[in-house]
């Protein structure tokens, strides 16, 4: 019987980590793929870096002189739900394994583990 299994991973790095041990380690899987907001990636990125800020700044005259700013970025330009990492994981497998892809799941991180026939 073919079965979906499905779990959340916190980062989608934990996630492509249990699904390769997965891959290597359990019979009878046919597929593995999964899924997370790409647009956290920007937020990521934000991590440790700088904004400049330019502000124009008039002179006397004809004679013109520009500021730049220098902050620290923050996260927090991309509100919370847009900055989640949170993954869903999908295994499709015969009902052979269950319990084992259940163990590795739990064992990698993942968190609300289901399947219909367990």
């Amino acid at each position: 019987m073919v079965t979906r299994i499905t779990a959340e991973f916190e980062a989608p790095e934990t996630a492509e980590l249990a699904l390769k041990k997965i891959r290597e380690n359990v019979r009878g899987v046919y597929s593995t793929n999964f899924v997370y907001n790409r647009r956290s990636n920007e937020a990521e990125r934000l991590r440790g870096a700088d904004i400049y800020t330019v502000m124009p700044t008039a002179v006397t005259s004809n004679n013109y002189l520009t500021a730049t700013l220098e902050s620290p970025a923050s996260v927090d330009v991309i509100p919370e739900p847009a900055r989640s990492r949170k993954t869903t994981v999908f295994i499709v497998c015969d009902g052979s394994n269950i319990q084992d892809i259940h163990s590795i799941l739990t064992s990698s991180g993942g968190s609300n583990i289901y399947s219909p026939t367990a």
